[in-house]
């Protein structure tokens, strides 16, 4: 595990078809450790936090879509998600997972998070934004100089708007207006690909250069 700034410690596991960011974030002195976008592969992961001695207590789903949700199920922790995406969890049409696999119902949500919320893990505080445009329900979490922000803003490019809810405009909006007023130096954790900083895609991304 990766220990980053402070208490806070940050493993990656890339997991699914789609090659899916999962990442377990830790409060290095409580072990008190949250999952963000299981969305396959629960072995590898479960296997990592029982070698590291980490109690997980809770799943933040950055989005609906089946390839950040698909492995909710296999963790006994509750999820947290935004209102607007909660209904995805438990259709896989909406998910979109009925078109790749017999389709995946995850567990219900045990908690509604909304703009401003903030989550405690042991010492760390989880802010949640409200970042819409990719889905109407999409979040991304700040910590201790850090931000993951699903499949809002990647490494030189941002989401899909395409598909079901989403909405170009809006999401150029969640970027620019919250997104973008964090630090230049606040490192991004994508739902898909490498990470970068606000700063890089502030000054290199092509849809804002």
């Amino acid at each position: 595990m990766k220990r980053l700034n402070g208490n806070i410690i940050v493993k990656p596991f890339v997991v699914g078809l789609f090659g899916t960011n999962c990442y377990l974030v830790a409060d290095a002195v409580t072990r008190e450790a949250c999952l963000i976008d299981p969305g396959s592969d629960p072995e590898p992961i479960k296997n990592y936090i029982k070698k590291e001695g980490l109690n997980l207590q809770f799943i933040i789903n950055t989005h609906g879509h089946g390839d950040h949700i698909g492995a909710n199920a296999s963790f006994r922790a509750p999820i947290f998600i935004h209102s607007s995406d909660a209904d995805f969890l438990t259709d896989p049409d909406k998910n979109l997972s009925r078109a790749f696999t017999a389709g995946i119902i995850s567990p219900k949500a045990g908690r509604l998070v909304e703009e401003g919320d903030i989550i405690r893990l042991g010492s760390l505080e989880l802010k949640i934004l409200h970042t819409p445009g990719h889905t109407q329900g999409s979040i991304s979490i700040v910590t201790d100089g850090l931000v993951f922000t699903g499949d809002a803003l990647f490494a030189g490019s941002i989401g899909r708007t395409d598909l079901a809810s989403g909405d170009h405009d809006q999401l150029i909006r969640s970027i620019t207006d919250k997104l973008f007023t964090l630090k230049d130096d606040t490192v991004i954790y994508p739902g898909h690909g490498e990470r970068s900083t606000i700063g890089e895609e502030k000054k290199s991304n092509p849809f804002f250069s």
